[in-house]
């Protein structure tokens, strides 16, 4: 007890620590804000719309888009379970028109908990994919759990679907209410075509709605990004909002701090941070994006994946054979059994074991082996665990570093918020 009452006490001397201290209570008072935040619904904020957004991947810059759209006041603070969940109903305001949260789960039976508690008018899904299969096994599991904010809906309402992914498509059944998808399949009602990346000016796409077509330049890069845009689209086309209206706003939208953030170097190479997770699947989604940018030479720094399936040995072999078409030189951070699994499948299509460099677990040692050999026009994808906290290479590339190199924290912000970070001389 008194060793607690001491780290209270530490933790209190700096706004860092107080604000984990808030938060670390605030994870705790479910009990109460539920019943609150049950009341608040169904009272001062009983007719405003909720968007309820929900998936595997996507759903903090979806969730972000879809209030860019709508032209809510505030960005969303992804904060998207538990008590969180409550406290971002109870922040929107008495009588709002709109509110937008994303919903996130860990385990069976949470999904319609929180949908009780919503009780949306709109329903987004992104993705299913493999993130939870640690907690709900397979994907028709996920789907499954997940599917039960689309069960919610009422038959005034609409369910807002990725029809490029049949697991979310299967939700079509789920529901009663008007269904909208949203995609690059030709079968979709909002959707997309001609995608084109730029690291200097994001992303360009021709969008495919309300009968007609527009030309969309979005500051979010990759392919994979266009989905929270096209998502966004759908909602607010179907709450009458004209894309006059729309485009605009979407098109100012930056991308949330690391989900393929650009940050260009002053030696004149470009970071793209992307170390929120690492599910394989966002992993493949880096390279993909990687691989349609145009550089004469490009880098990878891959940390581990989160919540593998399976053998690891295969996964990293997989991926090292896919970064040698991508790039031209790999540095790797984490384990020893991985680096070499990843050395042997970039060998294999025929990438030099000296272009596969191990910084062992160091996100410093990792920047100085990027930095060596960083030259006019690199473009630098840095993915990894988000407990790894991979965006210290980026802080040290700009000339920033961090004092901090453990191998591992929980710390959920990210370093930009960290005590650590704070002390070095700003900020990527």
């Amino acid at each position: 007890m008194a060793a607690k009452l001491v780290e209270i006490v530490c933790r209190l001397g700096s706004a860092l620590g107080r604000k984990r201290l808030l938060l670390g209570a605030l994870s705790h008072t479910r009990p109460m804000l539920f019943p609150i935040a049950h009341a608040y619904r169904r009272t001062m904020i009983r007719r405003t719309r909720i968007v309820a957004v929900v998936g595997s991947f996507g759903k903090t810059t979806t969730t972000r888009a879809v209030s860019a759209a709508l032209g809510l006041p505030r960005d969303p603070k992804g904060w998207n379970s538990g008590a969180f969940v409550a406290a971002e109903l109870l922040r929107i305001r008495a009588g709002a028109r709109y509110g937008a949260l994303e919903v996130g789960i860990s385990r069976k039976g949470t999904m319609a908990r929180y949908a009780r508690l919503l009780r949306p008018d709109i329903a987004v899904v992104t993705s299913i994919g493999s993130e939870h299969h640690e907690s709900l096994g397979t994907l028709e599991g996920t789907r499954e759990e997940k599917s039960a904010m689309v069960r919610a809906l009422p038959p005034a309402g609409l369910a807002v679907l990725n029809g490029d992914d049949p697991n979310v498509l299967w939700m079509r059944g789920a529901t009663n209410a008007r269904v909208i998808t949203f995609g690059f399949g030709s079968a979709c009602d909002v959707r997309a075509s001609s995608v084109s990346i730029d690291i200097r000016e994001g992303t360009r796409f021709e969008l495919h709605a309300d009968g007609r077509t527009r030309e969309v330049v979005t500051r979010l890069l990759g392919r994979h990004m266009v989905y929270p845009i096209l998502a966004a689209v759908a909602v607010a086309v179907s709450e009458g909002f004209s894309l006059e209206d729309i485009l605009p706003r979407l098109e100012r939208l930056a991308p949330a701090p690391e989900r393929l953030q650009v940050v260009r170097m002053d030696e004149g190479a470009f970071l793209i941070i992307d170390t929120f997770k690492s599910a394989l699947e966002t992993i493949h989604a880096g390279l993909d994006t990687l691989a349609e940018i145009d550089a004469d030479r490009k880098i990878v720094v891959l940390g581990d994946i989160e919540e593998p399936k399976g053998s690891q040995g295969p996964l990293y072999r997989d991926l090292g054979a896919r970064i040698s078409r991508v790039a031209t030189r790999v540095v790797f951070v984490g384990g020893g059994k991985a680096y070499a699994s990843l050395v042997s499948g970039a060998r294999s299509v025929g990438m030099t074991r000296e272009s596969v460099v191990y910084a062992g677990k160091s996100p410093r040692r990792a920047a100085e082996l990027v930095e060596e050999d960083l030259r006019v026009g690199d473009v630098v994808l840095i993915k990894g665990r988000s407990t790894q906290h991979l965006e210290r290479v980026a802080f040290h590339l700009v000339g920033r570093p961090v004092p901090c190199d453990v191998e591992a924290c929980g710390w959920k912000p990210g370093c930009a918020e960290c005590s650590a970070a704070r002390r070095s001389r700003g900020r990527p």
